[in-house]
């Protein structure tokens, strides 16, 4: 079970006790990531001007904004909640990215991963096994999948990262399509 701080209170979860209390349609609280983190995990992606990530849950927009300003790929970022969209959307718009950052309202639960070339995540576990098989049905065997705190069960990370950023250490999971699926056809 993991505990969050939210606005002041401590929030306890378990891997379904999100989706009782909030709705099977939120796959995380939004907790945004430290920008120290944020780069960390965009450069163990090995991210690449040209490429495309897509960041689920994107809350304030960081990690597509990162993406495409320190980075040069392009991005989408998708979140189920519309305040944060209008926000993004904004501060994308302020900083002359909308050439480079998409943003989709939207659950990510029905996103068509495709175009992707990086998927980063900061979800539940639980989630991250809700998303599993789009990621299986839609990225093609070079996209990577990064995910910050929480695993994706059933997968081996081919790398797997700490970083201590606001006084607290955090892990960053890498998969390799490619290796997932060298291993499921064994």
């Amino acid at each position: 079970m993991r505990a969050y701080l939210v606005g002041g209170l401590a929030l306890a979860l378990g891997s379904s006790a999100w989706a009782q209390q909030f709705g099977s349609e939120d796959l995380a609280p939004y907790l945004p990531s430290p920008q120290l983190v944020v780069e960390r995990m965009l450069e163990v992606a090995q991210l690449k001007p040209g490429e495309t990530l897509y960041d689920l849950g994107a809350g304030d927009g960081r990690i597509v904004i990162t993406a495409a300003q320190k980075f040069g790929a392009n991005a989408v970022g998708v979140e189920i909640s519309e305040a944060l969209c209008k926000s993004m959307a904004k501060k994308v718009a302020a900083l002359n990215l909308e050439s480079q950052v998409k943003i989709l309202h939207g659950n990510a639960l029905r996103v068509d991963l495709a175009p992707a070339d990086v998927v980063t995540l900061y979800l539940l576990t639980s989630s991250n096994a809700r998303l599993r098989p789009n990621f299986e049905k839609y990225l093609k065997p070079s996209a990577r999948v990064v995910s910050l705190d929480f695993g994706v069960p059933g997968w081996k990370a081919s790398q797997v990262e700490s970083v201590r950023a606001d006084r607290q250490t955090r892990t960053i999971y890498v998969y390799q399509m490619s290796d997932l699926q060298r291993e499921q056809k064994k």
